[in-house]
């Protein structure tokens, strides 16, 4: 979830598993829906944000890349209290996985972002004072983030006619028509009986997808990198074979890199040593990477081959 801080505008995506590179697939489409340009990118310290993919995502971005002071959760208020206001409400506090609940949920969070944007309205703190034990408020008039974005000074005028062509065609009734038609789902989904019959194909492979990513330890760092990232300076080893990878792969996306690696050996005997196990690793990273961001939003990023190899 990303909420702009001066205006409470707020989108909200799916993440099908908590790893960093479909991470920064999931920021490129959120950034994409945001009516303004991301300057900044404010986090909290869990894992997922603080790694080197993240922070090299954000310097090619050029977004100033902070976050909040260790051990204080409480320095992303603005963001726990649209969590609790928004996914909270309408999501409640279940735990779904797997692609059918990602679906669901991408359909819901399309339905409430407009929702929540254009026509629900919030307060926002002015000023506070303490005297003593008591503690004084004072609020801005209620608005939505739709009408702060607009009365912002900082807003572009194509954002505002963008804008404002939108809310010409959006209807709330409409709108809150398909969040319930997505919350009953959810809820079915949720209330459902477990399956032991489920294809051991599909949890082989939501399972592979939680550990596959690991490339070793995430150093969180705050290091500027200066020098560009480098590209391949050998020749590829499995050039001749990626096409029969790539089809195994798409056969059966759950099989570990070993698995590719020892059926490749057995079909082409003394060509590719073990020590090309990394290698094929690297080759799937890429490919579960793709697969997961078509599953969730329809669409394959193009990423080029070993790109995720240097961080």
């Amino acid at each position: 979830m990303l909420t702009d801080i001066a205006t409470g505008w707020t989108e909200c995506a799916p993440l099908l598993v908590r790893e960093q590179t479909v991470l920064t697939a999931v920021l490129d489409e959120m950034r994409a829906q945001l009516p303004v340009a991301v300057r900044g990118f404010d986090t909290d310290n869990d894992t997922v944000f603080l790694n080197e993919t993240v922070l090299a995502y954000c310097q090619g971005a050029d977004i100033e890349f902070t976050r909040c002071r260790p051990y204080r959760k409480n320095d992303q208020a603005w963001v726990e209290q649209k969590n609790g206001a928004i996914v909270r409400r309408m999501v409640g506090y279940d735990r779904f996985e797997g692609l059918p609940a990602a679906t669901i949920l991408a359909e819901l969070y399309a339905a409430a972002r407009l929702f929540v944007n254009f026509f629900q309205p919030s307060f926002k703190l002015a000023e506070k004072h303490r005297d003593g034990a008591r503690v004084q408020k004072r609020y801005h008039p209620p608005a939505t983030p739709y009408q702060r974005m607009l009365a912002d000074g900082r807003t572009s005028n194509e954002a505002r006619s963008r804008l404002e062509a939108l809310c010409d065609t959006l209807d709330p009734v409409r709108l809150l028509r398909d969040i319930r038609v997505a919350q009953g789902r959810l809820v079915a989904m949720a209330n459902a009986p477990h399956v032991d019959s489920e294809p051991a194909s599909l949890e082989a492979f939501l399972s592979s997808l939680k550990t596959a990513w690991r490339g070793g330890e995430v150093r969180p760092t705050a290091k500027r990198r200066v020098a560009p990232k480098r590209g391949r300076r050998r020749p590829d080893p499995l050039v001749t074979v990626t096409e029969r990878l790539k089809a195994w792969f798409d056969a059966e996306p759950w099989r570990t890199g070993r698995e590719l690696l020892d059926q490749l050996q057995l079909e082409y005997p003394g060509q590719f040593p073990d020590s090309l196990l990394r290698t094929v690793q690297r080759r799937l990273k890429i490919w579960r990477a793709e697969h997961a961001h078509r599953m969730v939003f329809g669409a394959v990023p193009t990423l080029e081959m070993d790109s995720l190899t240097t961080a």
